[in-house]
């Protein structure tokens, strides 16, 4: 195997089981409030998890914009920005925590004014938000340590970090819940100890690096007004692309309630599969990000292009197998989600769009790697957002016409016209 694609798979295999655990931890948590006598607790973990998703996800720029500018600051041997840059992300990250701490109960009450749950729901969804908004500063520190490890070419610190923030999680809900007695605010207490039983395992991966670099530390670089430029400029555009993103998966929820509980039902189990594609490809596109960013740090256009041709490769080839294995074994798995007749007979005659998932999807998210690497984070704004104009044009033009089908048309054309932006826009990468 080429030493390019043993560091490919050395960033993206770890990257890959981090990623896995995290619908790990849903499923525990959802089994765990579905013993607890009523069907409220499930749909406060529902609500509550899917706002915390959201706000989580609007900030998730902390880890990219950090992983691309650390990866480059690394090739070109700037330690002193490899410094700078953790120091600087952790202070924009604890900035946003204490804002949204101050301004807990505006949120909370704006989301479940929009959402509108049953009154038990609230109730339920109130008592968990309360609490977990407390692991925010944890959560969101975690992004920074994240990206700047993958920026510093080391995926497998995030994997364990993951894997013990997960398992002590699960742990102290079922103590906290079992043990202890306690009912939706022990899952809710035990996400936010998890959160910062994490945040202390990166820190302590991070303690061998500082002994290292800590010479580099220069107060000045900091926060000088070119370097704060810089970051919130890149950050900017991966926020709107994130908005963008955003918009569209949960219109495309909304979109499929509106046709009806069964619908609404496949919707969201083939959805399911996407999500197991993305958290698979996410790997590599993690791998994009730590190898470009040092390649374009160092200025080796070489390694930049062979770099670039190998991600693909790798792309081709995991998307072929997700084709086949959802061909294969896509009926199995609808199956294993569902004994509801109605409901596996639905999925059946939509499952087919599942089949373009991964043929379509695939550039965008390798291209979505590169880019962040690159901090062509203009870019990726452009494609999401033609992508978005896509879906858009497309839902309200056939969905009239072919209802369910319609969506589905849409969010393919969506993926794939993402990845065909950004293929078209490539050559100013390196320019960039």
């Amino acid at each position: 195997m080429n030493i390019r694609d043993q560091q490919i798979l050395h960033i993206a295999l770890p990257s890959i089981v981090s990623n896995i655990t995290v619908p790990l931890l849903g499923l525990v948590d959802v089994a765990i409030t579905g013993h607890l006598g009523s069907a409220a607790y499930i749909g406060a973990i529902a609500v509550g998890g899917m706002l915390f998703n959201i706000i989580y996800w609007m900030f998730a720029f902390l880890r990219m914009g950090t992983s691309g500018m650390t990866a480059q600051a690394l090739g070109a041997r700037n330690l002193t920005e490899v410094v700078a840059m953790m120091q600087r992300a952790l202070l924009v990250a604890i900035v946003i925590s204490v804002v949204m701490l101050c301004l807990q109960v505006p949120i909370r009450e704006s989301a479940l004014m929009i959402i509108r749950p049953s009154a038990e729901v609230v109730a339920f969804t109130c008592i968990y938000f309360n609490i977990c908004i407390w692991g925010a500063p944890a959560a969101l520190m975690l992004f920074v340590l994240t990206g700047w490890f993958v920026g510093m070419q080391n995926s497998k610190a995030p994997m364990v970090v993951a894997m013990i923030q997960n398992v002590a999680n699960i742990l102290l809900s079922f103590v906290l819940v079992y043990g202890l007695g306690m009912k939706i605010e022990g899952v809710a207490l035990g996400t936010v100890l998890a959160q910062y039983i994490g945040l202390v395992s990166a820190f302590l991966f991070f303690a061998p690096y500082f002994l290292k670099i800590r010479k580099y530390y220069r107060e000045k670089t900091v926060l000088t007004s070119t370097a704060l430029l810089k970051f919130f400029s890149l950050n900017k555009d991966i926020f709107l692309r994130t908005c963008c993103l955003i918009l569209v998966h949960f219109f495309f929820i909304a979109a499929g309630a509106k046709q009806g509980d069964t619908e609404l039902a496949v919707n969201t189990m083939l959805m399911q599969l996407f999500t197991l594609y993305s958290y698979i490809m996410d790997g590599f596109a993690f791998a994009g990000e730590a190898m470009v960013g040092k390649a374009i740090g160092g200025r080796m256009r070489g390694i930049y292009d062979d770099t670039v041709r190998r991600l693909f490769r790798w792309g081709w080839g995991v998307a072929a197998l997700f084709t086949l294995a959802y061909f294969l074994l896509g009926k199995p798995f609808l199956a294993f989600l569902t004994n509801d007749a109605t409901v596996m007979d639905a999925a059946q005659i939509y499952q087919p769009w599942t089949l373009l998932f991964p043929l379509c999807g695939m550039a965008a998210f390798i291209w979505d790697g590169i880019y962040i690497g690159a901090t062509a984070t203009k870019g990726m704004l452009i494609s999401m957002a033609s992508g978005m104009v896509m879906f858009f044009l497309l839902y309200f033009m056939l969905v009239p016409l072919w209802g369910n089908h319609g969506l589905w048309i849409a969010f393919v054309v969506y993926l794939a016209t993402r990845g065909i932006a950004q293929t078209i826009m490539r050559r100013k990468i390196w320019k960039a």
